[in-house]
């Protein structure tokens, strides 16, 4: 089967709010762009930027903006699928007056390979994405080896891919995928304070959800 053909995120409801709507309206030209086959000139988007981190599934993007505040000279290339966190995260920007984050909307696989430039970012973050526990579900799961594959290219030489997730089997599958691979290497970080702590994430340790914190460099 087709990487692409197996979705690797939960499929919400489309239910987004005024405010939401709004800075969608008034920010997407500024912030945002759709999918395409083309790739994204990184450099002209962010001139001023030492560095630039690919953030996939930024969910609201509460620590996108936190990071982009805090990191001004670090650009941010945020990927996500669903317009309410979109529409949140560039209110967001705004409120922040940040100039260092764009948005794109769509898939990240597909746009991995056709929008990223090889050796064009200097880490990846994959902050909580879906585990996915139901194991006939496991193959859902956006870390695998083909992923690892897609990633790799795309990353400069010496840079990282950091992951977060508050699901230890999940933490348990990671590190499984990373092992065996000529590609990466790493494993379980203390949380780095660099990382904002989100409502989500706060939520889930109040629920004694054990966060683990993984970075793995390019080799």
């Amino acid at each position: 089967m087709e990487q692409d053909s197996v979705r690797t995120y939960r499929l919400r409801g489309s239910r987004i709010t005024a405010p939401q709507q709004s800075a969608l309206d008034k920010y997407w030209d500024i912030y945002g762009m759709q999918y395409s086959e083309d790739f994204v000139a990184i450099s002209q988007l962010f001139p001023n930027s030492k560095k630039v981190i690919l953030e996939i599934g930024f969910g609201m993007g509460e620590a996108t903006a936190l990071m982009g505040r805090d990191f001004p000279e670090t650009g941010f290339l945020a990927v996500e699928v669903h317009k309410p966190g979109i529409g949140k995260l560039m209110a967001r920007i705004e409120e922040l007056e940040l100039r260092n984050i764009r948005i794109i909307e769509g898939d990240a696989h597909p746009i991995l390979k056709t929008m990223i430039p090889d050796n064009s970012v200097d880490g990846i973050h994959l902050f909580f994405p879906d585990p996915w526990p139901k194991k006939r579900h496991h193959k859902r799961r956006i870390v695998n080896n083909e992923f690892l594959k897609l990633i790799y290219p795309k990353i400069k030489d010496g840079g990282f891919i950091h992951i977060a997730t508050d699901w230890v089997p999940y933490a348990e599958h990671i590190q499984e995928v990373f092992a065996p691979s000529a590609l990466f290497t790493g494993g379980v970080v203390e949380r780095p304070e660099w990382r904002p702590i989100t409502r989500f994430e706060g939520q889930g340790i109040t629920k004694d959800h054990q966060v683990n914190d993984l970075r793995y460099f390019k080799v």
